[in-house]
C-alpha cells in the first residue's frame, strides 16, 4: 500500500518538474566558505576573529511514514533535477588561483606594518587604499603605493579567477562582495576599513 502510494506520486512530481525552470544561481555559503579558506591562507588567522556557531541539532521527532515519504520524494527530484544541486561548493583549487594566492601570501607580511599604522585600509569593494600616507615614513610612501597597487591588481585577478575556473564569469561581483565583506570581518584589530558609505572605520 505505501509502495502505491509512493508510485501514484511520481506523475504528479514529473508535471511539476516540467514547470520549473532550473536557475542557477550564485552559491552565498560556498563563496564564504571559500574566501574565508583564502584570506586565512594569505593572512594566517587574524586575533580577534568569531567562530562558527554550532550546527543546530536534528529534530528527529517527525513520524516515521512522513519522514520516509519526504526520502523517497526527495530522492525522485535528485534524479529528476540534478543540475539544481550542480553548483554547491566553490572551486578554489587551479594553479592561477594557487598562484595568485601565493603572490599575495608573499607580500602580506610587508603590508602589515601599514595596516596598522593605519597608512592603508580596507575598501568597501574588496581592495586596500592608501588611507593615510602620513602614518608612513618619507622614506616608504612610493612603497606603499607599489605594494598597494600589486595588492589590488592580485585581488582583481583572484575575483575574476575564481569566477571564471568556476564556469560562471558572470558571479564576479558577486565574489567580490563576498571578498569586500569577509577580509573586513577576519581583519585584525586596530586595521582600518571603509564601510559601505565610505566612511573610515577601526577595528
Amino acid at each position: 500500500m505505501n509502495m502505491l502510494r509512493n508510485t501514484s506520486l511520481i506523475p504528479l512530481l514529473l508535471f511539476l518538474t516540467a514547470c520549473v525552470t532550473i536557475n542557477i544561481y550564485f552559491p552565498a555559503a560556498a563563496a564564504e566558505k571559500a574566501a574565508d579558506r583564502i584570506i586565512e591562507d594569505v593572512w594566517g588567522r587574524q586575533p580577534g576573529t568569531g567562530q562558527e556557531k554550532p550546527a543546530a541539532p536534528e529534530n528527529k521527532t517527525a513520524p516515521q511514514s512522513r519522514a520516509h515519504s519526504q526520502t523517497f520524494v526527495a530522492r525522485v527530484l535528485d534524479f529528476l533535477i540534478p543540475a539544481a544541486h550542480a553548483q554547491a561548493d566553490i572551486s578554489i583549487s587551479s594553479p592561477a588561483i594557487q598562484k595568485i594566492t601565493a603572490s599575495m601570501q608573499a607580500r602580506h607580511s610587508r603590508l602589515v606594518p601599514f595596516y596598522q599604522s593605519g597608512a592603508i585600509g580596507l575598501t568597501a569593494d574588496g581592495l586596500i587604499t592608501v588611507r593615510d600616507a602620513n602614518a608612513a615614513p618619507l622614506k616608504d610612501r612610493n612603497t606603499v603605493r607599489q605594494l598597494v597597487a600589486e595588492e589590488n591588481n592580485d585581488r582583481n585577478a583572484l575575483y575574476r579567477e575564481i569566477a571564471r575556473a568556476n564556469g560562471h564569469p558572470e558571479w564576479e561581483a558577486d565574489i567580490r562582495k563576498t571578498f569586500a565583506r569577509r577580509w573586513i570581518d577576519k581583519a585584525a584589530g586596530g586595521w582600518w576599513y571603509q564601510d559601505q558609505g565610505g566612511s573610515w572605520k577601526q577595528k
